[in-house]
């Protein structure tokens, strides 16, 4: 089982960009999916969560400016992200609670790095 990551990239504040990221492998069923991100210097810290029925959470800071989302047919898990800020700068990571033949397991991506220049 492995977490590709893709969209990552360098906008303008107040711009948007959409993270994918893939889970492949398997895969026997998929739990809970997440984004974390990690600055320079700071912990990873958790951006936003979605159980496999569709149930979200969001850190306050970006709170009605992110949005997650998946498509479990395709085993994929989205982070939607408008007006972003500089404080936005981050290594975004993908993760995943999955069961597979392995049994139950948390999975990460590679992460994928998000720049927003003032």
């Amino acid at each position: 089982v492995q977490l590709q990551a893709s969209g990552g990239g360098l906008v303008q504040a107040g711009g948007s960009l959409r993270l994918s990221c893939a889970a492949s492998g398997s895969i026997l069923r998929i739990n809970d999916m997440a984004w974390f991100r990690q600055a320079p210097g700071t912990q990873r810290e958790l951006v936003a969560d979605i159980s496999s029925d569709g149930a979200t959470n969001y850190v306050d800071s970006v709170n009605g400016r992110f949005t997650i989302s998946r498509d479990n047919d395709k085993n994929t898990v989205y982070l939607q992200m408008d007006s972003l800020k500089p404080e936005d700068t981050a290594v975004y990571y993908c993760h995943a609670n999955i069961l597979s033949w392995l049994g139950r397991r948390d999975y990460w991506g590679q992460g994928t790095q998000v720049t927003v220049s003032s």
